[in-house]
């Protein structure tokens, strides 16, 4: 056999075999290395070279070396499962970095952070002053988890009391200027409403790179030419804006009225369209 296509062979069997392990040892092995997943990644990662570019031993003490490293994890995982002692001593434990608004010195040395690392992770969470950190954490993975002050958390319709419609993923009925039926009819929605749609804004089919329908029927549109505008969709907002004008009507006609009979059904009814504007208000504003 010639040499050149001993080396393919090697190595394409070396890329094919270290994909399987990969699978094997499973997603963790990218997105989140422990130590043992480290040290084997880069031992297989060795060893499968060494397999494509020797070409003297047999290939198979290659494959049975990264079969046991490779199953190594593996292991470590299940023992993992079954004893906390080990999986603290494989994963390792989270450290805190800042407790009740305090910074821990001592933490950080012993994480060999310093303070411009401190810093940094913090402006990656979107912090630029540590003192309106109440607790964080360096994470087994290397991750920082960030607190805030409950003073400087941001505002949550829960904190205002506010019922809001729950958020739902929209449907992509354009891609590339060609329409998606399948998310089309997963919201009750056709072609002719979307050709009408597009009529609307004056936007030919063609000319769409992205449009997304949320859960209130609007359509949203990105054009290929970025400098051109379209309309946003404002029916919504309209609609809340009459059922104001309509409860604010009512409410006047209480006020005019010298009848205390038409008086009392104009605020009743005032009332129970409050009611229903209170309702209908999460999801027509947003």
């Amino acid at each position: 056999m010639p040499e050149w296509l001993n080396l393919v062979i090697r190595s394409v069997v070396a890329i094919v075999y270290l994909f399987v392990l990969t699978k094997l040892i499973g997603k963790r092995q990218i997105r989140q290395l422990t130590y043992i997943e480290y040290i084997v990644g880069i031992t297989i990662g060795s060893i499968a070279a060494f397999m494509a570019t020797d070409m003297d031993g047999p290939m198979y003490h290659s494959l049975i070396a990264l079969t046991i490293i490779g199953l190594f994890p593996v292991l470590m995982d299940w023992l993992s499962l079954k004893s906390k002692t080990i999986r603290n001593l494989v994963e390792g434990n989270a450290t805190i970095l800042i407790k009740d608004g305090k910074i821990l010195e001592d933490n950080l040395k012993k994480e060999r952070l310093t303070t411009e690392d401190l810093l940094e992770q913090l402006r990656i969470k979107n912090v630029f002053r540590a003192a309106d950190v109440e607790f964080a954490l360096m994470e087994a993975n290397g991750e920082v988890s960030v607190l805030l002050k409950s003073q400087n958390q941001p505002v949550t319709p829960q904190h205002l009391e506010l019922v809001v419609s729950p958020a739902e993923e929209p449907q992509a009925v354009i891609m590339d200027g060609v329409i998606m039926d399948e998310p089309l009819a997963t919201i009750g929605l056709n072609r002719r409403w979307l050709r009408t749609e597009l009529e609307k804004a004056g936007v030919a089919l063609e000319n769409v790179f992205l449009g997304q329908v949320d859960k209130g029927g609007q359509l949203y549109l990105d054009l290929y030419d970025d400098k051109l505008q379209v309309a946003q969709p404002i029916e919504m907002k309209l609609t809340y804006a009459t059922l104001k004008k309509c409860q604010a009507d009512l409410e006047l006609f209480a006020l005019d009225t010298q009848d205390k009979r038409m008086k009392r059904f104009y605020q009743y009814d005032a009332e129970k369209l409050q009611g229903v504007i209170d309702q209908v208000r999460p999801l027509l504003i947003r």
